[in-house]
C-alpha cells in the first residue's frame, strides 16, 4: 500500500516545525513540490531547506510539478475554485500513480497547517473517493500564519470572553462577517480592511510572517490603513508575490 504524509511546515520559519513533523519527514521517500512559477521559487527553496536540515541518514528525492492556478478576473469564483481543484486532483493523482511505488511514502509539505485554507487534504480524499488510486494518508498539524502573526505582535487572538472569527478578504469586503470582537482575515488580495467602517478598530497586520522578509504594522485602522496599503503594494512589486494576514479587533 502506498502511503502519504501531508505535513504542515509552519508559516515560513524552519524552526516552526514540530517534532511530529520532523519525524514524519524522516519517513518520506518522495516529496512532491508544486511549482508556482519563478516569483514563488522561494517557497520551493524553503521546502528543500527544511528537508536538508531535518532529514537524517535517509535517501529521498524531490518531484516537482506545475501547480495549476485559479482563473481570475471577471469569473464565477465558486466555479473557478472547483475547476482549480479538479486540475490539482488530476496532477496529484498522476504524481502518486507514476512517482510512488507500492510500500513507499510520499510527502506534501503544506505551508502553515493543512486544515486552514489549504486544499491538499480535500483533494486527496476526492482521489480516494474516485476509486482509481489507492493509498493511506496522515495529516501532521503545523503552525499557521494566524498563530505566528499573534506571536510576532505579542497579542492574544481573542479578547477576554470574546469570540474569534477567521475569514477571507473576499467575505470581509462583502460584509459577510459576524459580530466577533476579533476577526482574522486571510487571502485578502484587495485591501478589504478599508471596508471596515469603525475607524477605532485596531489592526495587527503582517506579511511574510516568520521569514527574513517579515513586515509588521499595527495601530488604529484609521491611522495605519494607508501605510499598510502602500507597504503591501511595494512588497508585492519587490517580491512578485505577497502572503499576508491580519487581525482586526473592535474597540
Amino acid at each position: 500500500m502506498k502511503k502519504l504524509s501531508v505535513i504542515g511546515i509552519g508559516a515560513g520559519d524552519p524552526d516552526y516545525l514540530t517534532i511530529q513533523a520532523v519525524k514524519a519527514l524522516n519517513r518520506v521517500d518522495v516529496f512532491f513540490l508544486m511549482d508556482k512559477g519563478p516569483a514563488k521559487q522561494a517557497l520551493v527553496d524553503l521546502r528543500r531547506e527544511i528537508c536538508q536540515r531535518y532529514i537524517v541518514d535517509r535517501t529521498y528525492r524531490f518531484v516537482e510539478a506545475y501547480s495549476p492556478e485559479r482563473q481570475r478576473g471577471d469569473v464565477d469564483y465558486a466555479a473557478s475554485v472547483e475547476d482549480l481543484n479538479r486540475a490539482k486532483q488530476a496532477t496529484f493523482e498522476r504524481l502518486i500513480e507514476e512517482q510512488l511505488s507500492d510500500g513507499q511514502c510520499g510527502g506534501f509539505l503544506v505551508w502553515g497547517d493543512p486544515s486552514l485554507y489549504d486544499s491538499t487534504v480535500r483533494i486527496l480524499q476526492s482521489i480516494l473517493d474516485a476509486g482509481r488510486c489507492a493509498f493511506e494518508f496522515e495529516v501532521i498539524a503545523g503552525i499557521t500564519s494566524v498563530q505566528a502573526l499573534a506571536a510576532q505582535h505579542k497579542v492574544p487572538l481573542n479578547s477576554i470572553g470574546g469570540s474569534l472569527e477567521i475569514t477571507t478578504g473576499r467575505r470581509l469586503a462583502a460584509g459577510q462577517v459576524g459580530d466577533s470582537a476579533s476577526v482574522v482575515v486571510m487571502l485578502d488580495a484587495e485591501d478589504a480592511y478599508r471596508q471596515v467602517s469603525d475607524p477605532d478598530t485596531h489592526i495587527y497586520w503582517g506579511a511574510y510572517v516568520g521569514t527574513p522578509d517579515q513586515i509588521l504594522i499595527a495601530g488604529r485602522l484609521e491611522e495605519v490603513a494607508e501605510s499598510i496599503e502602500r507597504t503591501r503594494k511595494a512588497a508585492r512589486q519587490a517580491n512578485g508575490w505577497i502572503m499576508d494576514t491580519y487581525l482586526l479587533r473592535k474597540p
